[in-house]
């Protein structure tokens, strides 16, 4: 089934943003590549631009306890027993509005046994002076609370260099740590000392991150920005949002099943909550019959 894809363009920046899942397929600021896209006519690999809601990352085994109820959700990533990226990533988005420069998509994620809530989903996607801007409103349209996070899941390019040589800027002081066969969390560490100490910025090299971090320093504003350089090209890449997602992941898109596509790009991820906040609870946003949950993020070229 073929699916509509919606281009979008201004400023310099152009991008591709697909009726399926809302995903966006392709972002570039003056014909240069801001993240790694994929083709027209091939599926969405590794989750490249994907929309993710209603939670980021993982569940563990699918299973949550929400207000006293036990809930399953469908397995995604088998290798690891977990329930990956939420339910709006791979289904048909209605067209809102499509103009030049902009567009929008809805959702609405129907009650079912492993979610059992409803909850309308609104994506503007806008480019301007700024960059690439995606506005996001959630509302609970169903009668009960409903758990709710999101996230989106581009992976960044600097340049044409290797990933190895570019140059992170990412101000976090605090990483969760997680286990190295599941990748579910463990316990937050500082950063200090670390290899995953950006704060100041320097080369990647060879280390390997699939970590969201928090304790994120922002600016008078209350913006937070992660930079990526390249600095053999001159050239880079930003992702820019406020207090609104106190986590971001961070990968390194080490794929050691998919060598053609490791270490393409680098996946930044501003969260609303962590991996596993439907058990939890940290962070994890709770929306009342009729409340409005919004939030937003910019990717801009350096």
């Amino acid at each position: 089934m073929n699916h509509p894809e919606y281009r979008i363009e201004g400023d310099g920046y152009a991008a591709v943003v697909l009726g399926l899942g809302a995903a966006v397929r392709e972002l570039t600021f003056e014909g240069r590549p801001l993240v790694v896209g994929f083709g027209p006519d091939e599926d969405m690999p590794n989750f490249r631009g994907a929309f993710v809601a209603p939670w980021p990352n993982r569940i563990a085994d699918g299973r949550y306890t929400f207000d006293g109820v036990d809930h399953e959700l469908p397995i995604n990533e088998p290798e690891r027993g977990t329930a990956l990226h939420g339910l709006v990533f791979d289904i048909p988005w209605t067209l809102v509005e499509h103009t030049a420069s902009s567009v929008t998509l809805g959702c609405t994620i129907e009650p079912s046994e492993a979610y059992p809530f409803t909850v309308a989903l609104h994506a503007r996607f806008g480019i301007g002076p700024d960059g690439f801007r995606t506005e996001v409103t959630a509302l609970n349209t169903g009668s009960g609370r409903a758990p709710y996070g999101v996230c989106p899941h581009p992976y960044l390019v600097a340049g044409t260099s290797a990933l190895d040589d570019w140059v992170l800027e990412l101000p976090a002081a605090t990483v969760l740590t997680v286990t190295p066969d599941r990748l579910l969390p463990v316990g937050r560490e500082d950063v200090d000392g670390t290899p995953f100490d950006f704060r100041s910025a320097h080369a990647l090299g060879n280390v390997q991150i699939d970590h969201a971090f928090t304790g994120i320093q922002r600016d008078a504003a209350g913006l937070a920005t992660v930079r990526l350089m390249d600095p053999a090209d001159g050239t880079g890449a930003a992702m820019t949002w406020d207090g609104s997602c106190p986590w971001v992941q961070i990968h390194t898109a080490d794929l050691p099943k998919k060598p053609e596509s490791t270490r393409l790009g680098l996946a930044v991820e501003p969260m609303t909550c962590p991996p596993e906040a439907f058990n939890s609870g940290e962070d994890l946003v709770v929306l009342e019959p009729g409340q409005t949950h919004r939030t937003g993020w910019t990717i801009s070229a350096l």
